[in-house]
């Protein structure tokens, strides 16, 4: 593969920090699969532990995140502008911070997921949680990526991980509509305000899957450049 002599140059900083950001963030999103597990088998002492972590991988994202943004140069010889890498890091770090704030609510009001929404309930977690992952996939080609002038096969290979992620994405939209509906004919079986937040959790956890899809929509941008 091409060498691009730049990156020979100036090693592979910032795209390393970045990678080792993003892969926190996507640890943190997929403790929604252990934490919603035992919010089904309403095992509390678990669903905190679950939340416990989260805020610790969320915290050392965000310690990432400004160590990058403190030591990301002024100026890059490099064919990415330093503006379009922190808009990057600024969408990676939204999915911790949305899948932190999911295990808070979960946690401080016990939340119960109605037995005849559970089944499903898990696979659109697990879906959303798959988003995150293949967000990561298409990150770690990004130094490969850089390596090789944005063109070529790698070029073509960082393209279909994120029309796959797009695919994920579109995915947990139609399985968020599932969600809504079955939860819709259990409304009158629920107090009115578990209702309400039940669907403040549904919506956000389609956010986590949204947040992934978004790196992989910068990342389209860094190669249309």
């Amino acid at each position: 593969m091409p060498t691009n002599p730049f990156v020979s140059l100036f090693g592979r900083s910032p795209i390393g920090p970045m990678q080792q950001h993003i892969a926190k963030a996507h640890e943190c999103a997929a403790h929604l699969v252990p934490l919603f597990e035992a919010v089904m088998a309403q095992d509390w002492a678990r669903v905190e532990q679950e939340q416990q972590e989260m805020v610790r991988l969320e915290k050392e994202a965000d310690q990432l995140k400004k160590s990058v943004r403190i030591h990301l140069p002024k100026s890059l010889f490099l064919p990415v502008p330093r503006s379009d890498l922190l808009e990057l890091l600024s969408v990676q770090d939204k999915v911790a911070n949305r899948a932190k704030d999911i295990a808070g609510l979960v946690l401080g009001r016990q939340m119960i997921v109605p037995p005849a929404l559970q089944p499903l309930m898990l696979t659109y977690v697990q879906r959303c949680v798959d988003a995150s992952a293949q967000a990561l996939k298409a990150m770690n080609e990004l130094d490969d990526l850089l390596e090789a002038g944005f063109a070529g096969r790698e070029a073509s290979l960082v393209v279909a991980m994120v029309e796959e992620l797009e695919a994920i994405e579109e995915d947990t939209d139609r399985l968020q509509i599932e969600v809504r509906r079955a939860l819709f004919k259990l409304e009158g079986e629920l107090p009115p305000v578990d209702v309400m937040f039940l669907y403040t959790i549904i919506e956000w956890i389609g956010e986590v899957a949204d947040r992934a899809e978004r790196v992989g929509g910068r990342l389209e941008q860094l190669l249309a450049r």
